[in-house]
């Protein structure tokens, strides 16, 4: 998709904040400093439409992104962040969870987990919720240009058998340096626009 015209809505802190029209809207979810932002600003191409950061817990809103007036990203805050509070936690989850179980406008998940390591018990948390309520995500592999080829294959296989996915072909690698996914993702994002 060419983008033509990306804009920040809202950062949202509370459901009256949500834009109140029914464009299709397509999650990021993930931890801290996973590379949501990066994400977001490689796929359209911006350097710094969603805001980066190298401090993690950055995000504490939802922020929504509008594309070419078709769809929207809502980046939401980074989950497993320590040095939040518990109860600034607990706020940030209770706000993910109804707007995911509630929310009509969205017609895609992505969840991004870093491929130099092993999911995370909150990773593994937040894929067994998301498909508990049948909100299958799309698994991202971020920063893939960090690691080598021969352990590429290894970090897909590694987060299968974590999230106890069939196969390691339900995981994209991606890069914002080499834009590998880019593409994929891409092709994803369109099928659910039709």
């Amino acid at each position: 998709m060419k983008v033509n015209k990306a804009e920040i809505v809202i950062s949202a802190v509370a459901e009256a904040q949500y834009p109140g029209d029914n464009l299709p809207e397509v999650v990021l979810l993930g931890r801290s400093n996973v590379g949501k932002s990066t994400f977001v600003n490689t796929l359209i191409e911006r350097r710094s439409l969603a805001r980066t950061s190298q401090q993690p817990g950055k995000t504490q809103t939802m922020n929504f992104y509008q594309i070419n007036d078709l769809f929207r990203f809502v980046d939401m805050p980074g989950y497993g962040y320590a040095k939040a509070s518990k109860s600034e936690r607990d706020k940030w989850g209770k706000m993910i969870e109804k707007y995911l179980r509630q929310r009509e406008n969205v017609v895609m998940i992505f969840q991004l987990i870093d491929s130099r390591h092993e999911p995370s018990e909150d990773d593994f948390l937040m894929y067994e919720w998301l498909t508990y309520y049948e909100l299958n995500p799309v698994i991202i592999g971020t920063k893939a240009d960090k690691i080598s080829r021969t352990n590429q294959k290894k970090s897909m296989n590694q987060i299968a058998k974590t999230l106890n996915l069939k196969n390691s072909r339900e995981v994209i690698l991606f890069s914002s340096e080499t834009k590998l996914g880019k593409e994929e993702s891409w092709k994803l994002i369109e099928s659910v626009l039709k």
